[in-house]
């Protein structure tokens, strides 16, 4: 079993996700990890990041798993870069190999996998038994990402991570390749009017 899962930025895409990969014991991967992962190493290169495509197209293939366990990889200059690295052509191409061969492959001998992502339903995994797409209100996703922050200890201000949402939603919306939508055949789901816990038993209803 392949289930995709798609979503705006904090629209707890990756809640629903690692919940379902848990309840169902099939492999999880968070493909929005990867894209950050290219970013921080084009940060650390330097702070006014360069991102060329054949610059971030190589970064995203030296990409270790050491790099997907980085903490910073959760900062928000990591995702703003990652929102910017996502839209290089290069850089997908070279990341969705490692992503269909997850999928289709499980590590750890799952019987299936669950991968979230921004495009997973209609360019990475098309033909996923299972396509769930979450979006909520953007009031409430810029909330959830300044708890979040505020949680861990970090400066946030509510107004910047909205406006920082919304100039997201638009890149990922906008891009030429693979652009943020839901697939012809995604199952709705509007995080914002319910708990995790109704969200995941929600999802459930439509697997079993």
């Amino acid at each position: 079993m392949i289930i995709a899962v798609d979503g705006t930025a904090a629209s707890g895409k990756g809640t629903l996700a690692k919940r379902l990969a848990e309840y169902f014991n099939l492999a999880y991967l968070d493909t929005g990890a990867l894209y950050r992962g290219v970013a921080l190493r084009l940060l650390r290169r330097s702070e006014d990041a360069d991102t060329s495509p054949d610059l971030a197209a190589s970064e995203a293939q030296l990409l270790t798993l050491d790099d997907l366990n980085d903490p910073d990889l959760r900062l928000e200059s990591t995702s703003a870069m990652a929102s910017k690295v996502a839209g290089i052509p290069a850089v997908r191409q070279a990341l969705l190999t490692y992503q269909q061969d997850f999928a289709k492959t499980p590590p750890h001998d799952k019987a299936g996998s669950i991968v979230d992502g921004r495009d997973i339903g209609t360019v990475v995994l098309p033909d996923a038994d299972i396509k769930f797409f979450c979006d909520a209100d953007i009031e409430i996703r810029a909330d959830r990402r300044y708890q979040e922050l505020i949680s861990r200890g970090e400066s946030a201000k509510y107004a910047d991570i909205k406006a920082g949402l919304a100039a997201r939603d638009d890149r990922d919306m906008r891009r030429p390749i693979a652009p943020l939508k839901p697939a012809q055949d995604a199952i709705m789901i509007n995080t914002g009017l319910m708990s995790i816990d109704q969200m995941v038993k929600q999802a459930i209803t439509y697997i079993v």
